[in-house]
């Protein structure tokens, strides 16, 4: 069930829900307005010719950082990491997710490919894979409103919040565009083959 803005502010309260910082203003009906960040990662082109998920290179991805007054321009087809401004995270009986905002959606800005979805127990600056469908480039500008997160009950309290021991948890915590860790699962089931 999604929460409404009356659920959203009484687990803000609770602390089971955390939003860094937090504007009275950005609370809408069922969801909470975030905003973009200055830091983006881009595909290095220059120097990489193939993706391996197995064996990702270091030099993948190059960052890039925008000002207040700098955009970032995002062209038509083109692919790109950024991050949210605000922190949000989630306690053990909670889950959040990462929507996009219709405005931009009908200027062909898709800010999430798949990866939208907040674990229970996570509090990070999620990443945004943004994605210019359209076929004019885009200017993304610091501070702009960017996608909602709207918050669900989860059936009952998890038993291995993300971050627990054992758990595959690649992008705890993170404040900043983090490449691909796929890389990680590739490594982890070697081990477990060798260890046969």
């Amino acid at each position: 069930m999604i929460l409404s803005d009356r659920d959203i502010k009484k687990e803000l309260k609770a602390k089971e829900i955390t939003i860094k910082p937090y504007k009275a203003e950005c609370l809408q009906p069922a969801s909470y307005d975030v905003h973009l960040d200055r830091h983006f990662l881009v595909f290095n082109t220059n120097q990489n010719f193939v993706i391996d998920p197995r064996d990702i290179s270091k030099d993948l991805m190059k960052k890039i950082d925008i000002t207040k007054s700098e955009p970032f321009i995002l062209h038509p087809g083109e692919f790109a990491l950024g991050v949210l401004l605000e922190e949000t995270g989630v306690s053990d009986k909670l889950v959040g997710r990462l929507e996009g905002k219709s405005s931009l959606g009908r200027l062909g800005l898709i800010i999430h490919t798949t990866a939208g979805f907040l674990d229970a127990g996570n509090s990070l600056k999620m990443t945004l894979e943004l994605f210019n469908a359209g076929k004019i480039p885009l200017k993304l500008y610091y501070g702009m409103p960017i996608g909602q997160m709207a918050f669900e009950y989860l059936s009952s309290p998890c038993e291995r919040p993300y971050g627990s021991k054992g758990l595959n948890s690649k992008y705890l915590g993170d404040t900043k565009p983090e490449a691909s860790k796929m890389h990680l699962n590739f490594q982890k089931s070697k081990k477990k083959s060798l260890s046969k």
